[in-house]
């Protein structure tokens, strides 16, 4: 079992709640995990780049001279990679670089990833995170207050407009439901900001899933 504090935005230790390591796997599946991430990097990717070969270049197949009695070098079409202006010798083309992989290995995955930070103490649990209105000073007062000085994955239970435009202009801080976390996103931060009703969310339905 892992014991893990939870604060106040004060940064006040107010509860512990104990976590069942089963409930993320038992176990750190780094072979999955690795799978997960060059997806999570080869789908962002954004195969556009191309050149123009032979076939693309405009101008004529014409061959330009005769290939003997000329004294000049043999010479193909104007088109030709060899001359300038010509078509690219193995130029790139648009590409898809899109991966998947079945929805129960991304789980497994994204609790891989979870349970890794909690071992390395990188989950902090917050009682609540409630602005009423959006405001980027009190979201960092906030940060300060826990200790959190490098990238993190703030993760509501639902997503809360206020506190989206709150975080949306701090670097390296992104928001989003919990629904949405993906083994991608939690390795690329060094920490995860878990709401209390959130983390309890994600608990439950591992808990459902594993019985």
């Amino acid at each position: 079992m892992i014991s893990l504090s939870v604060y106040n935005t004060s940064g006040k230790e107010i509860d512990t709640i104990k976590v069942d390591e089963s409930v993320f796997g038992s176990k750190v599946r780094y072979p999955l995990l690795k799978q997960a991430i060059v997806m999570y990097h080869a789908n962002k990717r954004v195969g556009t780049a191309a050149t123009k070969n032979k076939s693309l270049v405009a101008g004529s197949t014409r061959k330009l001279f005769a290939q003997k009695h000329t004294g000049n070098a043999r010479a193909g079409q104007i088109r030709t990679a060899k001359r300038i202006g010509g078509g690219v010798t193995f130029g790139k083309i648009a590409r898809e670089f899109r991966q998947e992989m079945p929805r129960k290995q991304r789980k497994l995955a994204r609790d891989s990833a979870i349970l890794a930070k909690l071992l390395s103490n990188n989950v902090v649990v917050v009682d609540e995170l409630k602005f009423e209105k959006p405001r980027t000073k009190d979201f960092v007062s906030v940060l300060n207050n826990l200790k959190i000085e490098r990238s993190c994955i703030v993760t509501a239970k639902e997503r809360d407009e206020n506190l989206y435009k709150s975080a949306r202009n701090v670097p390296k801080v992104e928001v989003m439901p919990v629904a949405e976390l993906n083994a991608g996103d939690i390795c690329n931060c060094m920490k995860i900001l878990f709401t209390k009703d959130a983390f309890i969310s994600l608990l439950e339905a591992g808990k459902i899933n594993k019985n």
